[in-house]
């Protein structure tokens, strides 16, 4: 039987990320196993907006026909205010009127106008389905705006989410994190992943360096992703200044998209660091240009105070990088059983001397990207996860076997 599945996601914009990454991947590693894949999404090309005055940054897509890409049906709506919550009629009606095609549907992220409707019109047609929290249930997030949150949940979210035939955590400590809340769906534990032969033939080494002369043949701490106050810059910056106090050949490179004007922030405290000459902030990268900084790294670092999954340290591994991430990068327990980086608290002493760490100790660098490398292949694929997700999706519409049985 041929399972027909819907995911819903409040954006693919690139500039966001890792979670717009993940549905289109995600999606395509499932059509690729035979399943019928259709992907609802609208055209955000941002976050999106709160304010009405404030002109909305949009893809440059179809939003009144569908597309086929890598063998999924993409089917892009146009958001309205306010954009920041994703508010979209025209999936409503779509999904009012095409959720009983699916044999399951997977929302993604919460806190959504897409992912209200996707729940409610599934709910109503007594189709399965599927949340994924994207960690927005961390107790440190859940702080942010907590009357806010508390509210949306008692009208909204928490029926919904009792509702849901299945929770998709990407981790243990995701799914641990969100225990104390109580919710009543079962949660099922499936790993996000990568393509690994996207980092199979990195660039030359000293490509990024060619193009930005003025580091020299210094050694780069690299930290990629968003720049946003969750992910530890503050730490990551005094960690690599103490480091920079003690010898002269490295250098810090930051990259990654701005988050609500973060980066000036950023800038900020490099120079209060006295850091300006020592470091670098690149703004977002793609492609061989990305590539070319992975291949120069000799430190990739992820010093985050929450982290659900950590897309980016994944991909590091994948080039076969030694990397240091904080004990709240929720894969931090694979991590280390895998011996494929140092985990540290976040702390700046702690963080500061697994830098030098690896600087200093050639063998030590070779085993943790090695390491790091095998975990990827073995645990952190778009195929495996597509194949275990496949299980459960199977298990929900043929109830064979318990949800947990079905992710081992």
């Amino acid at each position: 039987m041929t399972i027909r599945i819907l995911h819903v996601s409040a954006a693919l914009a690139p500039r966001l990320g890792g979670p717009s990454k993940v549905a289109v991947e995600l999606c395509e590693a499932l059509a690729a196993r035979g399943a019928a894949v259709t992907l609802f999404s609208t055209d955000l090309g941002e976050q999106g907006r709160w304010s009405p005055l404030t002109a909305t940054e949009r893809l440059d897509v179809a939003t009144d026909r569908s597309s086929w890409i890598g063998g999924v049906e993409r089917r892009h709506f146009a958001v309205r205010w306010p954009s920041r919550f994703a508010f979209c009629p025209d999936m409503a009606r779509a999904l009012r009127d095409r959720v009983h095609e699916f044999d399951v549907v997977h929302v993604h992220s919460l806190y959504q106008f897409t992912t209200i409707a996707a729940c409610h019109h599934a709910r109503r047609r007594g189709v399965p389905y599927i949340v994924r929290p994207h960690g927005t249930l961390d107790p440190y997030l859940r702080r942010r705006h907590a009357i806010r949150k508390a509210i949306y949940d008692r009208l909204v979210q928490r029926h919904q989410l009792d509702g849901a035939a299945a929770i998709h955590y990407t981790s243990d400590d995701e799914l641990e994190l969100a225990r104390p809340l109580g919710i009543r769906a079962p949660g099922v534990v499936v790993p996000l992943g990568v393509n690994p032969t996207e980092f199979t033939d990195l660039p030359p080494r000293g490509s990024f360096r060619a193009r930005h002369p003025h580091v020299g043949d210094r050694r780069l701490v690299v930290f990629l992703g968003r720049l946003t106050p969750k992910k530890g810059l503050d730490l990551l910056i005094r960690a690599f200044a103490l480091v920079a106090a003690e010898r002269d050949d490295v250098h810090l490179v930051i990259a990654g998209p701005d988050d609500h004007g973060f980066e000036r922030t950023v800038r900020g405290w490099l120079e209060t660091g006295n850091l300006r000459h020592h470091a670098s902030v690149t703004g977002m990268l793609h492609g061989a240009e990305k590539l070319a900084l992975l291949a120069d790294t000799d430190v990739w670092v992820l010093p985050s105070y929450t982290e659900n999954f950590a897309m980016a340290a994944v991909e590091a591994m994948a080039c076969g990088l030694p990397v240091v991430v904080s004990d709240r990068v929720n894969i931090h327990g694979e991590v280390t059983r895998a011996g494929a980086g140092l985990v540290v608290p976040c702390d700046t002493p702690a963080v500061a001397g697994a830098i030098t760490r690896i600087l200093d100790d050639a063998g030590l660098a070779s085993s943790l990207g090695a390491a790091g490398r095998d975990l990827v292949r073995r645990r952190f694929t778009w195929d495996v996860a597509a194949n275990r997700l496949h299980h459960v999706y199977e298990s929900l519409c043929e109830r064979t076997e318990p949800l947990a049985a079905a992710v081992r």
